[in-house]
């Protein structure tokens, strides 16, 4: 007797499909071997259904709680924020009793962080406990209770918040007294050194354009800032301002010349400065040594260089007196290997490096992320010492109180376009908020 059962979609552990049987006993073991299994797949999909259902109310209940994400709008999260916003639900969902929150504010507007801050406290008062790592004071004053403050690896100490201030925080990661507020007289702009004229930057991974019809000037001795949330075009326009990338269309002018079609040494030539964003990528070369690093963008001039070779000495002495001027500490000096050295000191070294060519324009894109606030204060002098000597710097930054305390002027950028100008004497930081996450249009309510 031969019996063919068609099981294989119900994945049987029996290796085939096909039985050869002798006996009506056998058959209906067989039978009721199937049936079983039907019964089985049944109860593994009422189980599916139940628990998707039991998944959709814990988040609506998560969301509805904490206002978190906007219903049904899951999976077009365009924005940072709303992704932030969703790793959050992700950790709400498993119940986790210790959250961990790594620097959760660096891509979100002033009304975002205020969110988030009412949201820890929220855990918090649920009884979770939660561990917040920032460098950013006024949060850190705003929803800790405790502070332990770490400095070059070791535990400095433990301060209860309410009894201490964000000057003694300050003192604790640096060492030292700090000044949290930028010194700087108040701006003498003089003749125009940077015109961006109707700007289009093409964008081929999102097919859209990234920049639109930027325009706008900065002039000697004024600090320009574009401020936005990552994300809506100043990392491309940028690009496209220093050479890495190709405009569109669009006029770049230097102090006069055109420079949109030229090189990035010969804008270097030009006058123009660039602190860039990622230190890793565009900054250094992080296996060479410091001093290596230090001509990167002038060992072809002939002080450095004779007949195509290098020459070592000039090359030492120059890295040794930008070492000494600028403050960079290296365990081995001119000789050591950037990779060895901390973000701070790496910094120090590009900004020494860009700013003595003397430039006309310095661009400076975020350059003081992630460092502690004794570096921060050293590079905004760096920058403001610049400008005071007659320099246009071209500012892009997320921090806001970078911000409101380095500019002369600020201009916010929103998906692509400048949506705003203003002066940071004037404007606060929740109105500037509101025209970076695209609330507000300059002049109009946007829609």
């Amino acid at each position: 007797m031969y019996v063919q059962l068609d099981i294989g979609w119900l994945r049987h552990p029996f290796p085939v499909s096909s039985f050869r049987v002798n006996s009506q006993e056998q058959i209906d073991v067989l039978q009721s071997q199937y049936v079983q299994r039907l019964h089985d797949v049944e109860e593994l999909t009422a189980r599916k259904l139940q628990l998707d259902r039991s998944l959709e109310l814990s988040i609506e209940q998560r969301n509805t709680a904490y206002s978190l994400v906007q219903r049904n709008n899951f999976s077009k999260l365009e924005y940072l924020g709303m992704q932030q916003r969703v790793e959050i639900l992700k950790m709400l969902y498993r119940d986790n009793e210790i959250l961990i929150f790594d620097e959760p504010t660096a891509v979100l507007t002033p009304q975002e962080i205020d969110e988030l801050m009412e949201i820890m406290r929220g855990f918090k008062a649920e009884g979770k406990s939660i561990l917040f790592i920032t460098h950013k004071l006024n949060e850190i004053m705003a929803v800790a209770d405790r502070c332990t403050v770490l400095r070059k690896g070791k535990c400095i100490g433990t301060v209860d918040i309410a009894n201490s201030s964000k000057e003694e925080l300050s003192r604790m990661m640096v060492g030292r007294d700090v000044q949290l507020q930028v010194d700087k007289k108040p701006a003498d702009p003089g003749r125009v050194v940077l015109d961006v004229e109707n700007v289009t930057m093409h964008s081929a991974q999102h097919k859209k354009d990234a920049v639109r019809n930027v325009s706008f000037q900065v002039h000697a001795g004024e600090i320009v800032c574009l401020a936005g949330i990552e994300g809506n075009g100043q990392t491309e326009f940028v690009y496209g301002l220093t050479g890495l990338e190709k405009i569109s269309s669009g006029k770049i002018t230097l102090d006069g010349k055109d420079i949109t079609n030229e090189s990035i040494r010969q804008r270097s030539k030009d006058g123009m400065s660039h602190i860039p964003e990622d230190r890793h990528k565009h900054g250094l070369v992080l296996d060479y040594s410091l001093e290596n690093n230090m001509v990167l963008q002038r060992y072809w001039q002939p002080e450095f260089q004779k007949g195509g070779f290098i020459r070592s000495d000039k090359v030492r002495e120059y890295s040794d007196k930008l070492i000494a001027q600028y403050d960079v500490r290296s365990g081995q000096g001119s000789l050591t290997t950037v990779r060895s050295m901390s973000g701070g000191n790496q910094q120090k070294a590009i900004i020494a490096r860009e700013i003595d060519k003397d430039p006309k324009l310095l661009v400076a894109v975020q350059p003081t992320r992630g460092l502690d606030v004794g570096a921060i204060e050293y590079i905004h002098k760096q920058i403001v010492d610049e400008r005071d000597r007659g320099k246009a710097v071209l500012l892009v930054s997320l921090e806001l109180d970078e911000v409101m305390n380095l500019s002369d002027r600020i201009l916010v950028m929103y998906e692509g376009e400048v949506v705003g100008e203003f002066d940071p004497k004037t404007t606060t930081v929740q109105e500037l908020g509101l025209y970076m996450a695209g609330a507000r249009k300059q002049g109009k309510e946007s829609k």
